[in-house]
């Protein structure tokens, strides 16, 4: 067992380029207030405000800020993708990234196992309409297909009532049963984490 800190990468998939506010960015905010708690240290990107390239390589070319991105990712323990619901589904941000992740299906490391194994995802999602449970359960299909494992109720959300124009973010206070979702996410994100890093999956 070691005691090495862990640290999260979370991915805010929201259409809002900084410093504009965004649901998305106030429901990752409070996970990354949760990881803290347990000693966790995070790092938030907001996915607009950098040229992910659309493709399915490590390095689509000239201006692609995936690389970058790429290799935050890989040094993170954990991977959080926070996301809006538009017309039904993950952002289209949200989508680019699970398409770049798509390049890390091939890659291994020295032992032959996918790069992305022992690493930890969990899914935040907020929107006005229906449809969260589709959203966590498109995610999280995708990052548990890459190599990403996903821990027991490993998301958190949020959504109004369908039709109406209230956001996350224009609620006076945070619902106790999203704030109550996203401490038990992070918790079992966390342990989840740890156990993966003191006993790797074993290689092929």
């Amino acid at each position: 067992m070691t005691n090495e800190p862990l640290n999260a990468l979370i991915l805010i998939c929201t259409l809002s380029p900084s410093p504009k506010a965004s649901s998305s960015d106030m429901l990752a905010r409070q996970i990354a207030d949760e990881f803290a708690k347990h000693k966790v240290e995070s790092e938030l990107v907001r996915i607009v405000d950098h040229n992910v390239m659309p493709g399915v390589l490590k390095d689509m070319g000239a201006g692609d800020d995936w690389p970058d991105l790429r290799k935050k990712l890989l040094e993170a323990q954990i991977l959080v993708l926070a996301t809006p619901i538009w017309v039904g589904h993950p952002s289209s941000l949200a989508q680019r990234v699970l398409e770049r992740l798509d390049a890390e299906l091939s890659e291994t490391d020295d032992q032959g196992r996918p790069i992305l194994f022992d690493k930890v995802a969990m899914v935040g999602v907020v929107g006005n309409e229906d449809g969260a449970h589709h959203v966590i359960a498109d995610l999280s299909q995708g990052l548990a297909e890459v190599g990403y494992t996903i821990p027991a109720q490993g998301s958190t959300y949020w959504v109004g009532e369908a039709m109406h124009t209230t956001d996350y973010q224009d609620l006076e206070q945070t619902p106790e049963v999203t704030a109550n979702a996203t401490r038990i996410s992070v918790r079992n994100t966390v342990h989840l984490a740890a156990a993966l890093r003191d006993g790797p999956y074993p290689a092929a």
